[in-house]
């Protein structure tokens, strides 16, 4: 009995992160320090574990420079050092390190520097940080800041590394014997360092602009889309996904109207559609990598089309749908919205008494139902963006 409590316990803490990250991911940003360190407490919430790395790896000076950094857990701390997309130079995550662990160590935080230390004071140091150590790239830290800012606690590091580290400092061909991790992953540049503020402060500023990216989607959305797009075996994160996406139209703000649709995204390529169903958990979507060209008032052919349902609420999984008879792929007409297939996806009717888009949706172009049943249906909101590589 008690391990079928456990069971239902791990079954509904799963439910729990699943649904804040994908319907409540601003809240969770307004509440980071605190999700973040809560998550790390209790290793059941590994899934809110690995969304906050995720966004932490991009925009890592929301917590190194934060006025809570030593106050993280050592696991929260390991999680996120030891990524390989880490965006930040590595003598940065070096002395930030060196910050934290001399935050625990209160005595340490008295002395002046490491000039005045003893023997022991090392020693405590080493002990505290033997989790994070391993995790630093050396070999990716130029001989100046090794000089500048790694020499004067090599105390802390076993005394063979050291001496490799100083060996290729002096020759970066030199043969040495420890192992030599890879360098980080470049992805996108992180949002402007800010020392003098809190870390609440920080997230609040940055919300008021993340919250308008998608009223349809969210970034666990956004990266199934972009691993669907280069047909990836390794799901893309929120943190790697290659892909930005810019917002071209939304329903609520634009209009509904096919004039609006032709006007805003005409000749536009590369474009994502997803909508809001009404009165349902369901978002649906397509994809088209090809220009939307009403000129042609026809089908256009396509090999790389597709379109998809995500999971939300009670959709439990996402389905995708990719084109199988091309000739088909997406259709453009200047009186109706975007259109994928033979009938698959198609988007039309203005109806302004109650302001929404009637879709309807029928298996022919394309290799799977993304809906349980081929109707019409309304919805209540619908966006166009635009992606690109970054």
């Amino acid at each position: 009995m008690f391990i079928a409590s456990e069971v239902l316990l791990e079954e509904l803490t799963k439910d729990i992160e699943n649904h804040l990250i994908e319907t409540k991911a601003n809240w969770l940003r307004l509440n980071f320090m605190r999700i973040y360190q809560k998550s790390f407490q209790n290793n059941q919430f590994q899934n809110l574990q690995k969304w906050c790395n995720d966004f932490l790896v991009k925009y890592p000076n929301k917590i190194f420079d934060s006025e809570d950094f030593t106050s993280l857990q050592e696991n929260a701390l390991v999680s996120l050092i030891k990524r390989d997309d880490l965006q930040m130079e590595e003598i940065k995550i070096w002395k930030y390190i060196i910050k934290w662990g001399i935050a625990q160590i209160p005595d340490l935080s008295l002395l002046d520097g490491p000039e005045n230390w003893t023997n022991d004071n090392f020693i405590a140091l080493k002990n505290i940080l033997k989790s994070c150590l391993p995790h630093v790239r050396y070999f990716q830290i130029s001989g100046d800041d090794i000089v500048d800012h790694v020499q004067q606690f090599h105390q802390i590091l076993d005394r063979n590394l050291w001496n490799d580290i100083m060996k290729r400092a002096v020759n970066p061909n030199r043969q040495i014997s420890s192992k030599i991790l890879p360098p980080r992953i470049k992805l996108t540049a992180t949002l402007p360092t800010r020392t003098t503020e809190s870390f609440s402060t920080i997230i609040n500023e940055a919300h008021d602009t993340m919250e308008q990216f998608s009223t349809v989607i969210n970034e666990t959305h956004v990266a199934e889309i972009a691993t669907w797009i280069d047909e990836t075996t390794v799901p893309y994160t929120y943190a790697n996904n290659p892909y930005s996406f810019k917002l071209l139209l939304r329903g609520t703000r634009d209009g509904f109207t096919s004039d609006a649709f032709w006007k805003i995204c005409g000749e536009q390529a590369n474009t994502i559609v997803v909508m809001k169903v009404k009165d349902t958990d369901e978002i649906l979507g397509g994809y088209s990598p090809i220009n939307w060209d009403k000129s042609v008032n026809g089908f256009i052919n396509c090999d790389d089309s597709f379109i998809f349902s995500l999971k939300n609420g009670n959709i439990n999984s996402s389905t995708l749908s990719r084109v199988k008879d091309t000739e088909f792929a997406v259709y453009c007409n200047p009186g109706r919205g975007p259109c994928f297939g033979q009938t698959d996806f198609d988007m039309f009717y203005d109806f302004e008494d109650d302001g929404c888009f009637y879709v309807q949706y029928s298996q022919c172009s394309y290799e799977k139902a993304i809906r349980d049943t081929e109707d019409f249906f309304s919805i209540t909101e619908y966006e166009v963006f635009q992606i690109k590589r970054k």
